[in-house]
């Protein structure tokens, strides 16, 4: 892997700069993209600035572990409107996998209520399809409390990753 050029390592600065120094309604909605969890965004929000990305990841990651149920199942509900589509779905074989995906999902909202979320951060493309069919197999042999417990670690994660993203990007 090649080393970070000296303009990427600046660019989460930049970024972050123009999230201190948001209006705190434009602020709230960026973080509402990165967790649909109100209370999280407005907590986020509330304590800027943050002196540098390493202590906005960590008062996300706070503010994740604090969710209430409540906050928890609106996060989830906001992921059910945003479907994440999985790289390689157009190989072969792949209408069987799209079926055997959607039976897995149709049977983890029967049993959990909530739709499935897992990190894919890191996760090599050729390997999300299978990463994704095994975790939800996986997941439904849960426990319910289990369960939410682990979707609420997937959340913080995915949060975490986008909210890297989005201090990263230059139009932040």
């Amino acid at each position: 892997m090649p080393a970070p050029r000296p303009t990427d390592a600046a660019l989460p600065a930049v970024g972050l700069h123009r999230f201190n120094e948001a209006d705190p309604g434009a602020a709230e909605e960026a973080l509402l993209a990165c967790c649909g969890s109100h209370r999280w965004a407005l907590r986020l929000t509330a304590h800027r600035p943050y002196p540098d990305l390493e202590s906005l990841l960590a008062a996300a990651s706070e503010a994740s572990y604090d969710l209430r149920p409540s906050d928890l199942a609106e996060a989830l509900a906001d992921e059910s409107w945003m479907p994440q589509p999985l790289l390689g779905m157009r190989a072969p074989g792949s209408q069987a996998a799209h079926t055997a995906l959607r039976a897995a999902h149709a049977a983890y909202e029967a049993r959990f209520g909530h739709v499935f979320v897992v990190s894919l951060f890191g996760v090599e493309p050729e390997e999300m399809l299978d990463t994704v069919l095994s975790s939800i197999r996986t997941r439904l042999t849960n426990e319910p409390d289990e369960e939410r417990l682990v979707a609420a670690e997937e959340l913080r994660r995915i949060a975490l990753n986008r909210l890297e993203h989005l201090v990263a990007s230059s139009s932040s």
